[in-house]
């Protein structure tokens, strides 16, 4: 098993230099791979802010990344649930961050947003100080 950086995950989603794209996809069809969590949040970073694509497409991408076969992931349960939650609304890194949570009482924040939206979604109790 190997595992790739953000860029190569980026170059594979977006087709956006023939040349690298190609080694992407050379690397994803003849490799079982593991993406860290940190790189997928990286990843959703990078697309959103450097490619300005759209979250839901963003999720769309990492759903059929993910689901592929060769693909592997430290949590899956907990990616699937921070797509789930990003498509509510919640920012990607925030809902990462309370996926990891789930077995504490509350999460504290300053940020206001992220507590109203995560609001009823877990028992993990989102709040500011």
């Amino acid at each position: 098993m190997i595992s790739v950086d953000t860029n190569i995950i980026v170059r594979f989603l977006t087709h956006d230099d023939e040349e690298q794209y190609q080694k992407a996809f050379k690397i994803f069809n003849s490799n079982e791979i593991f993406i860290a969590d940190t790189v997928i949040l990286e990843t959703e970073w990078v697309l959103r802010f450097a490619y300005e694509i759209k979250p839901e497409d963003i999720c769309k991408a990492f759903i059929s990344l993910f689901g592929l076969k060769n693909v592997h992931l430290s949590n899956p349960a907990f990616i699937s649930q921070a797509i789930e939650w990003h498509k509510t609304g919640i920012d990607f890194s925030d809902a990462m961050h309370l996926t990891q949570c789930q077995q504490y009482e509350r999460l504290y924040t300053f940020d206001n947003k992220f507590s109203l939206k995560a609001k009823a979604l877990t028992n993990c109790e989102v709040i500011l100080p």
